[in-house]
């Protein structure tokens, strides 16, 4: 079970560094030789978030844009202090789109449509309209949210091992299966347990 939340109350992320828009080298420069070489370093950094056993929740507090949405949206779970935390994705304003991921996790969690707004839209999202989008799990009082996520991630820890990386695993597969549910995916994933 993994947690993470900025150290900056105002900010998750504004963004990645702007150098990169500048001097896409310097980007390139950062790519992990044991990752994807298909993938930018910022794919390459949130799909190992995704893809890890463990399951992962982002705390959200102040603003999270482009690079640092993309980061959160690579977690399992995301909850926001309500009230003050704002969500976008504001690349388009910039002539350039969410490339660390952001157009294959927004387009999952809000759909097509919605994600096309945020996208091009390019506006802040309060969290009473992020949560209703899909976009984030729950919007929670600040004065709630560290508790809140706290006892879930305890409920989480305390599941029988290997619980939650085989409902991790079944439901990536339903994802990943598109419109016909992959059952026999979950049939293997539950034998696991």
């Amino acid at each position: 079970m993994i947690d993470f939340q900025s150290a900056n109350s105002d900010f998750l992320s504004a963004h990645a560094d702007f150098e990169w828009s500048f001097d896409p080298a310097t980007l390139t420069a950062l790519a992990a030789p044991d990752s994807d070489p298909s993938l930018n370093p910022l794919q390459q950094l949130n799909e190992r978030l995704r893809t890890l056993p463990q399951v992962t929740i982002a705390k959200l507090r102040g603003y999270a844009r482009a690079g640092g949405i993309e980061l959160a949206m690579a977690a399992d779970m995301r909850f926001a202090a309500s009230g003050r935390t704002w969500l976008s994705q504001p690349e388009s304003l910039m002539g350039i789109f969410p490339a660390g991921g952001g157009t294959q996790y927004l387009n999952r969690l809000v759909g097509r449509a919605r994600a096309l707004e945020i996208v091009l839209g390019a506006e802040p999202f309060g969290t009473e309209l992020a949560e209703r989008y899909g976009w984030i799990n729950r919007a929670v009082p600040d004065e709630h949210l560290d508790a809140f996520v706290d006892s879930l991630a305890r409920r989480i820890a305390g599941l029988p091992e290997g619980v939650a990386a085989a409902a991790k695993e079944a439901l990536d597969a339903a994802e990943a299966s598109g419109p016909v549910p992959d059952l026999a995916e979950e049939a293997a994933a539950h034998a696991k347990v």
